[in-house]
């Protein structure tokens, strides 16, 4: 372990959106930010070819490109940002204790949390190859949606979040079919029969996903078995959804911080504050229901914002 503690006013963990955006606000308010990026700096937006509804980019951007942007803004103002991950937290007493690279140990004012969430996905080799080359295989509907307007694609899942994107699809596309692994859905009621009664949404009950199929560049279509009768047959699709949950990633804070039951962050309604007094937390590591790169960013701000008034009343306190 380092002999050196460093002590820092403001700590962001984790960038993306929401991390930068907080960076930008705090540095703007004097409180000398220091951001750690993580193991994915930037974010998930950096694995998004096209950002189309993001406010303020007419012409479209990529989600590196914005990172980079959102990035230099930050350090514009005097944030310092830095390459590494949390390792380890200790929210017990009064001061904030953060370890990185289990090496580095820093005592914190306050602690803002933009750790994000990861989309699960299902593992497949060309999956993962069509995620990487950005020709066809996505988690977000709301975010890529548009670019499948007028085309077939393919979305695997069972739960309220699937039947939600697959009826967003459906207004965009030809067709969507819709692979549920098994006999039943998990979603609610009122959610199931939303697809059910959508006329262009396909639903093959006991299939799986055995192969997602291009051309070496973009998605074709996507090869499916029937886990009852084995049987293997081919849709053509030229886009392949994933909606099978996300991981938020906030296992190093869940002893001190009151969590959800699938791991996101809880908050008090209408701030930013956890149940630890200056930390705070933005973006998907609290955000289970709108997931987008804009709510993040708003996110951000209101965590930067609510730890300058909680150091602000920290002040008037030992001045009293």
């Amino acid at each position: 372990m380092s002999d050196t503690i460093e002590k820092v006013k403001c700590l962001i963990i984790g960038s993306g959106p929401a991390g930068y955006t907080a960076a930008i606000y705090a540095a703007r308010a004097n409180m000398a930010p220091v951001l750690y990026q993580g193991m994915q700096p930037g974010g998930q937006l950096t694995t998004t070819n096209d950002v189309e509804n993001f406010p303020g980019y007419p012409d479209g951007i990529t989600g590196p490109e914005m990172m980079i942007q959102l990035q230099e803004q930050a350090k514009r103002f005097g944030s310092d940002i830095r390459d590494g991950w949390v390792t380890k937290v200790d929210f017990s007493g009064d001061i904030h204790k953060v370890w990185v690279n289990e090496t580095q140990e820093i005592h914190c004012e306050t602690v803002i949390i933009s750790t994000g969430a990861s989309a699960k996905y299902l593992g497949l080799p060309s999956e993962q190859k069509y995620l990487q080359l950005g020709g066809g295989v996505s988690a977000c509907a709301v975010c890529d949606g548009f670019f499948y307007r007028n085309q077939e694609v393919v979305i695997v899942g069972a739960g309220d979040s699937a039947c939600e994107e697959a009826h967003y699809l459906s207004k965009l596309c030809k067709k969507v079919t819709m692979l549920v692994r098994r006999d039943e859905f998990r979603a609610s009621k009122i959610m199931e029969n939303r697809v059910k009664k959508t006329e262009n949404i396909e639903i093959l009950f006991n299939t799986e996903t055995e192969e997602v199929v291009g051309d070496g560049q973009v998605v074709t279509g996507v090869k499916v078995k029937n886990n009852k009768t084995n049987e293997i047959t081919e849709i053509p699709a030229t886009g392949f959804f994933v909606a099978i949950g996300h991981k938020p990633n906030t296992d190093v804070f869940k002893d001190f911080l009151e969590l959800d039951e699938t791991g996101y962050i809880i908050n008090q309604p209408g701030t930013s504050k956890t149940n630890i007094e200056g930390v705070f937390v933005s973006g998907d590591a609290a955000d289970h229901v709108y997931r987008q790169a804009i709510t993040a960013a708003g996110t951000g701000c209101m965590a930067a914002l609510d730890a300058e008034r909680y150091l602000a009343a920290k002040e008037v306190e030992v001045e009293g």
